[in-house]
């Protein structure tokens, strides 16, 4: 390698039969790692470590799909129209509502994609290095080349590495599409195969999935295999969302009969209503606008993306938008025990071996050493791989299980520096989910090979031949001892406690060191074992309580002993009872009926001593049946379960990185309380959309009727709101209330209902009858009570002429305007009847929601300015209305408003008296509706 690569600012490729002295020389690293002051210094030569994109997003297309819509393409009809008969003004505000319209979707798409993305911050992608001669975690972008990587089972590598010590699995598929893990190690050096084919290297983007070693990078970011790689590559457009996927469908539904009836009507019009074919026109263009949700896609998109970073902010972190939405279907959890129905603080609380009993309960001195429990503490510091803090150092690092060991043998006068234990340790056999245990092989201060192992005791037990007695000797371990302890670990496990067993086996000097844990863990010696406590998280009761009461079913699936499982679900109220425990090994014989009929049964199993291959067959077993499935991992081989459940969660703090990027969710606290926050706010989003689409759509049968009117008059009634009026009311007055609908607070009872089926439309036909045939109709009545109120005042008949230069004219410009303050005034009421779809208004509070207030507020100031500016006056044909005429609305919101009340009221009242209809769940489709 050349001279100057770091300061050069490039890397180049190892040569890997060249010494590792010679590489550290030429990267100017050591061993050792560098000084943080260096590292700072590297940063700023070569960039952050991260993948630059290349040529931008492909925003164009983009845009142009804003403009092609079925919406945008309805507009697009009615502007055609209208520009094919001369009406050019009309036309022209067609096309400028259209590209509004496409301007303000665009601008919300890119800001909510920018919000998932930047979400990325709450999730930076460690690593572990060694700074200024210490282990540190760091942001994986602060990596430079000769830094140090400490790589362990589980984590994902970021840069391009040679190793210096160690073996490691690593998975590359990332970058050579091979699925099977391959082996890589310091001692290995190829020569003559492809880059990616060196057994001593490691590349930016793989896993490590066994393990552990320590590599110095060469090469970082874009100078990485993968930054090659995705130089190459373009990015991968983002995936429309099912409720998306839902409204657009909708839309061209909306379409279709919008175009339908505008064709059938132009010739009704002209043959039998006998209006002129200008006219005809002017009705279709009227009837295509009128059925235009402007704003509904973007509006959507926004709500989702504010629901997001409102996630975010409760410690759930979404790694798509679309996932929102499925949060409120979630029927079933699978949830971890540890770290995340308790504290994930283990600390050991009492050790047992053939001395007797010995208590380390927080309130009481450590125990006076002993033969037999020293044997087990050498044993406990060996076997481990975690590292304590002390006096002025960091905080302890590791696996809290071996964190808590590892201090209690530091307690018993038994303390190994990091760099003591791995100077001692010839090999790891890294702790496996289906053995359930780990061991080294070590050396000790006589230097003899010595091996240590802990584990489940299930799993450790039968491994061991004979046990240490008081003396220090080891004697058989008996059929009647082994009972003895198997009763024992029960009792431990009842208690909610943690059991591990601890064993070691002295090797011959002439014994081959053995190479597979097969051949290390047998005839072993029993030291005792080890309780731990691991208190339940005091917030999960309730949150427990919140999803029973929601509908949603918590299945516990663990790793550890299932009367310990059991005992943590009793405490939190998951089970109540005596529960039903299935053990791993159970659960391998059942057949898949047999798993169907008790995941079907009305009961709340526990899975204990399950690999996360038993949870992938869960996840399937219960989406087979129709469940919404959230599941919580944290391993490596959790993945597939995470990637297979419609929910996949990922602990933030305790789980792998490879966990972290197969989840749709991530919890930065690994709180079980933060998924049942997520499930509300997901609810409540869901509502929310659901909300502002019902406010939407109840408009279009008050902008379609004055056109219907008109026409089916034929034209002996003017026509009550002219195009530009109605353009005016869609695009100026009615997208901030729907917005602020978005950000509803939840609504009472939300949690006290069963969760939404799988699949079921945001769109269903209670909602349409509400806000078309419901709402609509009202608020149609009042706005054409206001305009006949006007005219008829004024002396007209029906046919009476009213053009520019008439008696009437001025008169038929103020009953046109009182019809576009009759739709605001209605559509006010609307706003606050879609803040409830079964509670009143009272029970939520009708000033709550303060951006609903501001945008009242705002669609009334700019009616005012539309009504009495003399610049609006002449561009959309209005004109200043007297006291009376204002005060003839006044009471419009109200009455719609009250009337929706009376509904609701009398879809409570039913519910109450428990009427057959709420029965077969015609109550639930008015609630959902």
């Amino acid at each position: 390698m050349p001279e100057g690569a770091v300061e050069g600012g490039s890397a180049a490729r190892p040569d890997p039969t060249e010494r590792i002295d010679l590489l550290l020389r030429d990267l100017r690293s050591s061993r050792t790692g560098l000084t943080d002051r260096e590292a700072r210094r590297r940063l700023v030569q070569v960039g952050p470590n991260e993948l630059r994109r290349r040529g931008g997003r492909d925003w164009p297309r983009e845009l142009v799909r804003q403009f092609t819509h079925p919406l945008a393409l309805l507009l697009w009809a009615a502007a055609g129209l209208a520009a094919a008969v001369g009406i050019m003004p009309i036309a022209v505000a067609i096309v400028i509502v259209i590209v509004i319209n496409a301007a303000f979707a665009f601008v919300q798409e890119r800001h909510a994609e920018k919000a998932v993305e930047a979400l990325a911050a709450y999730l930076p992608t460690r690593a572990t290095v060694i700074r200024d001669g210490t282990v540190a975690d760091i942001d994986a972008t602060e990596l430079v080349p000769g830094d140090v990587l400490v790589i362990s089972e589980g984590d994902r590598i970021s840069a391009d590495a040679r190793m210096l010590e160690g073996g490691i699995e690593v998975d590359l598929s990332a970058l050579t599409g091979e699925s099977m893990p391959v082996y890589r190690a310091a001692d290995l050096a190829d020569a003559g195969v492809p880059l990616l084919h060196a057994r001593d290297l490691v590349f930016s983007g793989t896993t490590c999935t066994e393990g552990e070693a320590r590599a110095v990078v060469y090469a970082t970011g874009m100078r990485s295999e993968l930054g090659r790689i995705a130089s190459l590559s373009e990015r991968v457009r983002r995936d429309e969302s099912p409720l998306e996927h839902q409204v657009r469908r909708v839309a061209w539904l909306i379409a279709l009969v919008s175009v339908t009836l505008g064709a059938a009507f132009i010739p009704l019009a002209t043959l039998a209503a006998h209006l002129s074919f200008v006219n005809a026109v002017i009705f279709a263009v009227g009837l295509l606008v009128g059925n235009v949700p402007e704003g509904l896609l973007p509006v959507i998109t926004l709500a989702l993306a504010m629901g997001v970073r409102e996630l975010a902010r409760r410690g759930a972190v979404m790694k798509r938008l679309s996932a929102v939405e499925t949060l409120g279907s979630t029927n079933v959890i699978c949830t971890d025990k540890t770290g995340t129905l308790t504290e994930n603080r283990m600390r050991v609380v009492v050790a047992h071996t053939t001395s007797g009993q010995f208590d380390f309960a927080a309130d009481h001195p450590p125990p006076t050493p002993h033969i037999t429990l020293t044997r087990m503490a050498i044993a406990m510091a060996s076997c481990n791989n975690a590292r304590i803090g002390g006096p002025g150092d960091q905080a302890s690092t590791g696996d809290p299980t071996e964190v808590a060991i590892l201090e209690t043998a530091a307690a018993l006068g038994v303390r190994l520096d990091p760099e003591v234990r791995l100077r001692r340790r010839i090999r790891q056999f890294h702790f496996d989910s289906s053995r359930k245990r780990m061991s080294t092989l070590d050396t000790d201060e006589s230097g003899a090979r010595v091996i240590h192992a802990k584990g489940a005791p299930e799993s450790l037990l039968p491994l061991c031949d004979t046990e240490l007695d008081a003396g220090g000797r080891p004697v058989p371990l008996t059929v009647a001892r082994r009972e003895v302890l198997d009763d024992l670990v029960d009792e431990l496990a009842r208690q909610g406690l943690r059991v591990l067993a601890v064993a070691e086996r002295r090797l011959d000097e002439k014994a081959a060191p053995p190479r597979q844990p097969e051949q290390a863990e047998r005839g072993l010696t029993l030291l005792g074992v080890v309780a731990m406590v691991d208190p339940p998280r005091p917030e999960v009761a309730d949150a427990v309580t919140a999803c029973h009461t929601a509908g949603i079913r918590i299945i516990v699936i663990t790793g550890d002993h299932g009367l310990t499982a059991a005992a943590v679900a009793a405490q939190v109220g998951i089970t109540r009872g005596e529960p039903v425990i299935v053990t791993g090994d159970e659960l391998d014989h059942m057949s898949e009926q047999e798993l169907d009929q008790l995941l079907a049964a009305d009961t709340a199993p526990i899975f204990a001593r399950s690999s996360p291959e038993a949870k992938l067959r869960i996840a399937d077993a219960l989406r087979a049946a129709g469940h919404v499935v959230a599941m919580t991992g944290d391993g490596v081989n959790d993945a597939p379960a995470l990637r297979r459940a419609d929910i996949g969660i990922a602990m933030g703090r305790s789980g792998t990185d490879v966990a972290r990027e197969a989840s749709t969710m991530v919890l930065t606290d690994d709180n079980f309380a933060t998924i049942t926050a997520a499930v509300e706010a997901g609810r409540r989003v869901y509502v929310n959309i659901r909300k502002f689409i019902f406010y939407i759509f109840a408009h279009a049968t008050p902008e379609v009727v004055p056109f219907l009117i008109f026409a089916l008059s034929g034209g002996a009634v003017p026509i009550p709101l002219t195009v530009l009026q109605l353009l005016s009311f869609d695009v100026g007055t009615e997208t901030l209330p729907a917005l602020a609908l978005g950000r509803e607070p939840a609504e009472p009872g939300l949690m006290r209902q069963p969760p939404r089926p799988r699949g079921e439309p945001v769109i269903r036909a209670p909602m349409l009858l509400r806000a078309w045939l419901f709402l609509g109709i009202i608020c149609a009545v009042l706005a054409m009570a206001g305009f006949f109120y006007v005219l008829l005042r004024a002396g007209w008949h029906p046919g009476a002429p009213t053009g520019p230069g008439e008696p009437l004219h001025h008169a038929y410009r103020q009953a046109t305007t009182m019809t576009l303050l009759g739709l605001v005034t209605g559509q006010i009421g609307t706003a606050f009847a879609a803040r409830t779809e079964r509670a009143s208004l009272r029970s939520i509070g009708a000033l709550s929601n303060p951006l609903l207030l501001w945008g009242i507020a705002f669609e009334l100031a700019l009616t005012a300015a539309i009504i009495y500016l003399p610049p609006l006056q002449s561009l959309l044909g209005t004109a200043s209305l007297t006291p009376g005429m204002l005060a003839l609305t006044t009471p419009f919101p109200f009455i719609v408003w009250g009337a929706d009340e009376l509904r609701r009221w009398l879809i409570r009242h039913r519910s109450v008296r428990g009427t057959p209809a709420e029965s077969t769940g015609a109550t639930t489709d008015h609630d959902r509706g």
